[in-house]
Order: structure tokens, then sequence, then C-alpha cells
């Protein structure tokens, strides 16, 4: 390998937190306007590209094997919304999706038989993102609505991949673009039940969503409607429709407490009402329904907690009375209720049982009384799966759901709750894959590090034909952030790798919600370190499981994930062979010190607020992993970024790897298929949080990453091929 790495220039800054002295060499970097910052990204992207040529024909490989296990031109299940069904069609070669609809005939809720390639009688195109990203260096759909009489289409549209959206609006009678247009909006849109308004949300300058205005159709921009504007600068502002689209729900908030406002929108000039209070201190969400509420909240009436929520019901007009909230699900230690929708005879909840998403449902009549009926819970053959509901009309006599595993690729069903019956609408095709050829498990790795009585889950999936031989190589994945959690979810990309003999494990660490409340508040804060002790020994559980080589493990995670990763590779480098760190929050505290940064604020619920709080400060200088990298050797690293990303600036990773490459001790300068551990930075010029836009380049960044990871694995091989492969 002769290739050469960039060398950032030094220019020391020193700032004071606290009485402590933070130098940061590289902090110029954060510029994007400086022509040395461009100069130095593109260095870095040519010594990745050099570094890593002999991966390009394995990358070619993996893509095809992506390619080929996908219907490309494909189309997705019609949603009845009004008097019209909505579907999306993807064409071969085509990098975007086209939406499109088709009149409902007879009021029917079975939806059409559309077929690849052949259009319906009666079908229009309303937008075609391959047209609409002709111009553009990247595309993203922010959101689209149609108003109630079918004629307009508002959509909000990225054209840089910094989430800052532009609204436009069309006549889908003549295809005429209106010249209402705004830009710089956060996501959210809809129309009222006139269609003659639209609302949207404006950002702030640290793009956090703070003022909900509406736009009337056809007016100057200048003069739109503010209808709330949020000033605490740690809450986050976001809207959707009732159910039945009558009223408007405001709500405010972050990972600890939240506060809704409604808006009747059938009376003219009706003010946003109050509903319940951020002085409540509570998390909830709020569901009109009719002349009640239905609330999913996490705090009884006399101040008690309830982690993982209950849901009540009450009379509007009574909300602010808590002694006469009915309780509809009563709160549990090992279910966590998500929330709740609603059809107009049955309600449904989203709750997590045994790490995994589900779905109770039972009529609306009776809720909150003794003539409730019993919760029924659809079934499905397997033990690790995700059911969840999915857009869903209030009319409909089903309920949408959202079925998919591990091994198992995306179906749609219509779950009849008059017959507890499903009708399966589609199971997403994937050519060439057989799914008795894998193999699910659920481990429990104890957490050596913290507590014993603590099991960490881990998902494991492998190749059945993978021997148990203590010679086979892993990629342990990790998030560990909040509350989200890794579901089970199938991935054709996934499979590259259980072909080539790896095993694929999920460590669904603290700090996520697979656990409930509970399992996200002791990875959060304080208990931040949690996470990432977690991680390293279920990584220690899996090397001595008898199934993996201990030198032939990988490390892979994203955005807060790549926090986890910065924080693993300080604490336990030896157990790794590689690491890909995709858009990593790797320096987090030097972000969450600047108030100013985008959401920084927000941050503070999740991770403490260092600014005031030295505790904090000192808590998170012990893991932040820009701060904590020592003479040691590290594995090899990509760091994988990109120019335009608002979550997580491309600042952090690009200053991480120069520090990295400055104290680390291994051996950067063998190439990865010898046994080196080089370490580089890709930066996606032209993407956002996501990447690149487009799912063919999708697949190439998933190609990216996925040669690197076989390489140092010397994992390139198919070990067992498939026929269509």
């Amino acid at each position: 390998m002769t290739a050469t790495p960039p060398k950032a220039t030094r220019v020391p800054v020193t700032t004071v937190h606290h009485g402590v002295e933070l130098t940061d060499d590289w902090d110029w970097l954060k510029d994007p306007d400086n022509p040395d910052t461009i100069a130095h990204l593109n260095a870095e992207n040519a010594y990745t590209d050099a570094v890593t040529a002999d991966q390009q024909a394995l990358r070619e490989t993996i893509f095809a094997e992506i390619k080929s296990h996908t219907v490309e031109t494909d189309m997705s299940v019609p949603s009845r919304i009004d008097d019209w069904w909505y579907f999306t069609r993807t064409e071969e070669g085509a990098q975007y999706s086209v939406h499109c609809r088709v009149p409902v005939v007879d009021d029917s809720w079975e939806p059409p038989q559309i077929q690849r390639g052949e259009p319906l009688e009666g079908e229009q195109v309303i937008l075609d993102g391959n047209v609409e990203a002709e111009k553009v260096p990247f595309f993203s759909l922010g959101g689209m609505t149609v108003s109630p009489d079918g004629n307009l289409l508002a959509y909000l549209v990225d054209e840089t991949g910094d989430e800052r959206f532009t609204l436009r609006i069309r006549d889908l009678r003549t295809g005429e673009q209106l010249p209402d247009e705004i830009s710089g909006l956060a996501y959210g849109i809809a129309f009222d039940p006139s269609g003659t308004r639209v609302f949207y949300m404006e950002p702030d300058e640290a793009w956090r969503p703070y003022r909900l205005k509406s736009h009337r159709i056809g007016t100057d921009v200048a003069i739109d409607a503010l209808l709330y504007q949020e000033d605490d600068p740690q809450m986050w502002g976001g809207f959707g429709l009732s159910p039945d689209k009558t009223k408007l729900i405001l709500e405010l908030g972050n990972s600890e407490v939240t506060e809704t406002h409604v808006l009747d929108l059938e009376t003219i000039a009706a003010p946003l009402e109050l509903v319940i209070s951020r002085s409540e201190r509570s998390l909830h969400d709020v569901l009109p329904v009719g002349d009640q509420y239905l609330i999913t909240h996490n705090r009884a009436a006399d101040g008690t907690q309830l982690p993982n929520n209950q849901v009540s019901i009450v009379d509007a007009d009574q909300v602010a009375d808590r002694s006469v909230w009915r309780t509809v699900f009563a709160h549990s230690e090992t279910i966590k209720l998500d929330g709740v929708g609603v059809t107009r005879e049955y309600l449904f909840a989203a709750v997590r049982a045994e790490t995994t998403p589900r779905m109770w449902v039972l009529p609306l009549a009776g809720l909150g009384t003794q003539a409730q009926a019993e919760v029924v819970e659809p079934a499905f053959p397997e033990e690790l799966y995700s059911a969840s509901p999915v857009g869903q009309h209030i009319d409909s006599p089903y309920i949408r759901l959202a079925y998919t595993s591990w091994i198992t690729p995306a179906q749609i069903l219509d779950y009849d709750p008059a017959t507890n019956s499903s009708h399966l609408r589609r199971a997403t095709e994937v050519p060439g894959y057989d799914p008795d050829l894998y193999l699910v498990e659920r481990w429990w790795a104890p957490a050596e590090s913290t507590d014993r009585r603590v099991a960490i889950p881990l998902t494991v999936i492998r190749h059945k034909d993978v021997e148990w031989n203590g010679d086979n190589p892993a990629l342990i994945y990790g998030y560990g952030s909040y509350e989200m959690s890794m579901d089970p979810a199938f991935g054709p990309s996934r499979l590259s790798l259980l072909d080539r003999g790896v095993i694929y494990v999920v460590a669904h660490v603290r700090g996520g919600g697979e656990l409930g409340r509970a399992w996200y508040e002791n990875g959060k804060k304080l208990a931040k370190k949690n996470s990432f002790t977690d991680f390293i020994d279920a990584t220690r559980f899996v090397a001595s499981s008898g199934w993996v080589h201990p030198n032939r493990i990988a490390a892979m995670g994203g955005s807060a994930g790549g926090l986890l990763m910065g924080g693993v590779l300080n604490m336990a480098p030896e157990l790794y062979r590689v690491c890909v760190a995709q858009v990593p929050f790797v320096d987090a505290l030097t972000s969450i010190l600047d108030p100013d940064l985008p959401l920084t604020a927000l941050e503070w619920e999740e991770w403490g607020n260092p600014i005031e709080d030295k505790e904090v400060f000192d808590y998170m200088l012990s893991y932040t992993p820009y701060h904590n990298v020592r003479e040691t050797n590290y594995p090899a690293i990509a760091a994988v970024t990109s120019l335009h990303d608002t979550r997580v600036l491309y600042v952090e990773p690009a200053k991480w790897v120069q520090q990295l490459r400055a104290t680390a001790t291994n051996d950067q300068d063998t190439a990865l298929a010898e046994g080196g551990s080089p370490i580089v930075l890709k930066t996606e010029m032209e993407g956002g949080h996501g990447g690149a836009s487009g799912r063919y380049r999708a697949w190439e960044d998933r190609a990216w990453d996925f040669a690197f990871i076989l390489t140092a694995l010397n994992a390139q091989d198919l070990k067992f091929p498939q026929e269509d492969t």
C-alpha cells in the first residue's frame, strides 16, 4: 500500500469548561465554506479510493447480489385515502419511486390488483421522483399529502441532504405547479378539511421545528398565519391530524416531557386548545376520538411514574380532571404500550412484548368500563418478528399491518378484527432467496462489566450450514440510544454476509427500547457507558460461544451507533478486527457544548447538559471517542459521513480520523487484505444523514461497507452460493 493518508494542519483551539482545558487541533475543519476543508475531504476520499481499490471487484459483486435479490420493477399495495387508491411503482434502472393513484370503484375496500409495468385503467401519476431529481444532485421527499377533494398535491422536497425542505403544491387536474412555494421547512404537512389551507412547521437556526403556520393557497407567503411558536430550545414541535381529519394535534416535547394542543379544523378561526401541559411532566400522546380523548401516558393521577405507559380514555371537556380518566390498558412491568389508533369500530394498540413490536385489538364500544372487551392479538408463526399498524384509514373495515422478521421479507396484511383473520395483500418477492436456509436465534449475554443479573438480548442470524467450529467470522451491529429499538426486519443486502458464512449479531444494548423504558433510561445520561460495556460484553459472549473466531469479529453502527463504535474501540479495541462507523457521533461533548449547533439543546435530554452541570461534563469527557483515543492498537476503521448531514456534522468523523491516525499504534501502512489496519474517511459530498439519495446509490454504499468488512475478515468468497445469484 503506497498511498499516504492526508494530514490536516494542526491549528490548536483551546476552550475552558468547568476549569478543564480542552484543546482541539482540528476544530477548523468545521467550516464547510473554507476551501481548505473541502480540499482536505477530497484528499481523504482520494486516499480512501486508493487504499480500497482492491475491493472494487468485491463491491461490484455485492452490488450485483443485492440487485439480484431485488425485483426492480415493482409496486406497493394501494392504500385508500378518501376516493382514491394510492400506490408507488419502481422501474428497473430508475433510482426513485413513481407515486400513482386510481379512483375507488363502488366504494370498495378491496385494493385493486396491480401488475408490474402495466398501468391500471384510470391510473394517474401524481409525482415521479425520477423527474423531480433530474436537475438536482440530491432528492428526498419529506412528506406528501393530497387535499380532501383529491385535486391538490402538497409535498416537501430536500435537494441538498440537509433535511430543510421546500413546500410545493401541484394541481393534479392540470399538472400545473402553483406559485405557492415555501423554503426552509421541517418535516410535517397537512391540509385542512376544506383543502384551502396547508399547515407546516418552520425550524429555527438550530434545526428545531418551533413554528406552526398555516398557508392559504393562492395568497402571499408573507401573510401566512403563525398558529404557535415554541421558544423553549429544549422542546421540539411536530403535528398530525386526528383519524377523522377534523382536528390538528400539535405536540411539543423531548424524550422526557410533552405538551399537547388541539386545533378544531371545522370551526373557522378556532384557537389552539391546550389539552395537557408540560407542567404535568408527563410523556403522552393524545388521540381525539369523537368527543373523547384516548391518552397514552406515563404518569398516574397521584404522580406515580408508569414507565411502560398506560392508556386512558376521558371526555374531551373533562381532560383536566385526572380523577375521571378511565383505564383502557393498565401499566405493565413487562409490556411497553407505544401508542394507539382507531377505526370507526375498533381500537388497536402498538405494544412491545419480549423485545418485539406487536399489536392488540378490541372494540371501541365499552372502553374504560366493565363492558370493555378482551384484547385480541393477531398470531404469527415466528418468535422474533415485527407486526406494526401502518397507514390506517378510519373507515376501513381492516387494520393494515406491516409484518416482517429477520428472515421473512416484508408483508402487507389487512387484519379483519371482526373475524380475527388476516388477508395477505403483498409479500415482497426476493429472487434467489430461500428462507429455510437461514436460522435466527435469541441469545442472552450477561452484563459482566456492570451487573451479571442484567441479560443483554442478542439476535443471532446465520446460514443453516455454518458449522460450530469456532472459525467463523461475525459482524456485531448496535445502536443503543434515544429509546430506538433494533426491531426484526429483513434486509436483502444482509444475504451477502450470511452467504459468505458471516454470523450476523444484533446487540440490543441498553439505551435502546427493546426491553421497555427502564432499558432506555439505564443507557442514557449518567448511565450512558452501559451501552458501551453491554456491546463489549456481548462481543466477548459471542467470541466465546464456539461459533466465532475471536480474531474475525467486525463491529458496525451509525449515528448514535457510531458513538457506540467509537466508545467500544477506545475501551476494548483488541476485540475487533474491523469497524465501520456510519455518520458517527464521535465528538458528542464538543457538539453538545455548543448551543448554536443543530439540535444541541434537545440533546441535553439524552446526554445531560455539560454546559451547566460539571458532573455531566466530566462523565461525557470520560467517554466521548474523540477525546479518549489512546496509544494502542486499533482495528481497521472506516468512518463514513456526508457533507450536508445536519444531525451528525461531518467534522466529527473528520477530526476523529486525524486523532486516530496520529495516536494509534496499529499497522496503518499495510493493505487491509494483507492483515493491515488502515483508518479511512469516506465523505459523501452530495448527501445527508442517510448518505446519497436513490436506491442504487444506497446499494453502492452498502456494498462499499460490506466489502471493507469482508476483506478485513478474510471472508470475500461465497461459501453458500444461491442458485440465482
